[in-house]
């Protein structure tokens, strides 16, 4: 049973091996040709202030990316993340506006997102229902449920407070950093860590790689399965709270629809494996903002509109069958 974790550990034992490396982590190199073709693009694309409003646009798609690559690693999926910001946010713009606490705000918008992601993990782990089936409903009603809350209209923040509070944490800045992006930089040091210096990560990877070797080994398959998902909800809660910083106010007919098919794009491109078994926190971190660099790139350009998604597409598709080669070269 073969890890990404235990492939690090063979390749210290073994020496430096550059080609595994690069095999790894390609999201290195792909993130690298994106802010070339960048300079190209604009002569301030590398300049620091655009490369932190980079990082910042992409902070709610990374963070809950975080969440989809154990989701994924453990060879499942969930696309009902977009639907649980929206619920998430849109009780928490109410939460805010009765309370005028942000503290409380925090702590509803990450409730909710974990019983949600709980309530999946339950169909997934114990009932063994596919996650792709489970998320699929969940997707459709949360949303629905979120649109019946709010009436089909916005959730508004209310301004009077908003620009005191939470609009600080959504633009403001320590030092030449972004709040947001020190906050996604925070949360993917802790995904990080929880994946690669804990059992429960190495238990993850293992799940992914043969779930039934797991189950031999005494490792509870449906505990670690309802986990991955509850940890994925409540990454989405935190998103959920950003965006509700970030923008005062939640359409919830439209709020984080989409977000699901950029989350599993995020992932993808930083290198972790559709097939389960394998991936790195950081890919995903990384792969976030690739995907945000490939956007600001095409507009650039002044791609049109209607293109974008399509070559966007194809760079995605491209990054997968780049990663599927480089697995079979190492073989």
């Amino acid at each position: 049973m073969s890890t990404s974790l235990e492939l690090s550990m063979n390749k210290k034992s073994k020496g430096f091996d550059f080609k595994r490396f690069i095999i790894n982590h390609n999201y290195i190199l792909s993130l690298i040709l994106m802010l070339l073709i960048g300079r190209i693009a604009s002569d301030q694309f590398l300049s620091f202030p655009s490369l932190m409003n980079l990082m910042r646009s992409s902070v709610f798609i990374g963070i809950i990316a975080l969440g989809m690559s154990l989701v994924i690693i453990s060879g499942n999926i969930d696309l009902s993340v977009g639907s649980i910001l929206a619920l998430s946010a849109a009780i928490g713009v109410v939460v805010f506006n009765t309370t005028q606490n942000m503290l409380l705000t925090l702590v509803m918008c990450m409730f909710l997102g974990a019983l949600m992601g709980f309530f999946n993990g339950i169909f997934v782990g114990v009932a063994k229902v596919a996650s792709f089936i489970v998320t699929l409903a969940t997707l459709t009603a949360f949303r629905s449920i979120t649109i019946q809350f709010g009436d089909g209209g916005p959730q508004i923040v209310n301004h009077e407070i908003y620009f005191d509070t939470l609009r600080k944490l959504g633009y403001g800045k320590l030092g030449p950093f972004p709040y947001l992006v020190l906050i996604f930089v925070g949360i993917t040091c802790a995904v990080w860590y929880l994946m690669n210096r804990t059992k429960f990560g190495r238990y993850v990877y293992a799940v992914g790689s043969n779930e039934k070797a797991a189950r031999l080994t005494g490792i509870k398959v449906e505990y670690i399965k309802v986990m991955i998902f509850t940890i994925t909800g409540l990454l989405t809660g935190i998103a959920a709270f950003l965006y509700i910083a970030r923008f005062g106010s939640v359409d919830v007919a439209t709020a984080g629809k989409g977000f699901e098919l950029d989350v599993i794009a995020a992932v993808a491109i930083g290198g972790t494996s559709m097939a389960g078994g394998r991936g790195f926190i950081q890919g995903s971190f990384f792969g976030a903002i690739i995907l945000f660099a490939i956007d600001a790139i095409l507009s650039a350009f002044q791609v049109p509109a209607f293109v974008t998604d399509f070559i966007k597409g194809v760079l995605i598709l491209g990054a997968v069958l780049l990663q599927k080669a480089l697995d079979r070269n190492a073989e």
